[in-house]
């Protein structure tokens, strides 16, 4: 009675309801920790910021995961990377900056530096071929988890999931939701014939 309650009110406000089990994250926080996680360990590696963020815009992101971690808050970002066992090295660039006091947008510096409300990018251009490659494996980190939260009953089926993280997360719409463009990335290898 207190979901159906709930749910009316949510759609009262014209907001799109999603039932969700608890569970540390729930769903948006849960799936897209790994796809920032993932861009921290890029990050470390020597892939430049920009090159990180360009890649996630161009896959169709509204903002790359390196600035997104600015805009929340670095410190915010580690805490919730750490609290939902993100597999990230305590000593990475993210805890670095934290340690440093540099917290994103709110310090005036992070990934980046901020001025007048806006991170301050570089001007390098990157081949679309590299960035549309680093954009597919910025992802699968968030896709792996959208297909664990399914599998766990976080939601109760894909288009759930597909929802909850486009309105979420800001997932990249004309792909359908992640686990929806998942099956269409796999459909169409399936369909080609073996190698003779």
């Amino acid at each position: 009675e207190e979901v159906r309650k709930a749910t009316t009110f949510v759609t009262a406000i014209k907001k799109l309801p999603l039932i969700v089990k608890s569970c540390p994250g729930f769903l948006v926080n849960r799936v897209l920790t790994p796809y920032m996680m993932e861009a921290v360990r890029r990050y470390a590696e020597g892939a430049p910021r920009d090159k990180i963020d360009q890649a996630a815009l161009k896959f169709g992101m509204p903002m790359g995961p390196l600035e997104l971690m600015d805009l929340v808050g670095l410190d915010i970002a580690n805490k919730v990377g750490a609290e939902l066992g993100s597999g990230t090295p305590p000593d990475n660039p993210l805890s670095r900056l934290v340690q440093a006091g540099k917290l994103g947008k709110k310090t005036g510096e992070g990934f980046y530096v901020w001025e007048n409300g806006k991170a301050k990018r570089g001007e390098t251009k990157y081949d679309d071929a590299e960035l549309d490659r680093l954009g597919r494996e910025l992802i699968k980190p968030m896709l792996d988890e959208c297909e664990r939260a399914l599998s766990d009953g976080i939601v109760t089926n894909a288009d759930h999931v597909d929802a909850g993280v486009i309105f979420g997360t800001g997932f990249a719409p004309f792909r359908g939701g992640p686990l929806h463009y998942r099956r269409a990335q796999e459909a169409p290898a399936a369909a080609a014939p073996a190698a003779a």
